[in-house]
């Protein structure tokens, strides 16, 4: 796995840790929506970028 996939993993984890705490903190729901939304953004794009290095690696073999 390349350097830059392994950043963005690491970055997308950040941002879905960040949404859980904003969402456990909000005192309206917007802020509850947005937080959960960066949950959802942080593990649906994570678990892309490991199927895409996956992916790239059975089309070698």
């Amino acid at each position: 796995m390349s350097g830059a996939r392994v950043f963005f993993i690491v970055l997308y984890g950040v941002l879905g840790l960040l949404g859980l705490v904003m969402a456990g903190i909000a005192q309206d729901i917007g802020i509850s929506i947005f937080g959960w939304g960066l949950v959802a953004f942080g593990v649906l794009n994570a678990f892309r970028t490991i199927g895409a290095h996956f992916d790239e690696a059975a089309k070698a073999h």
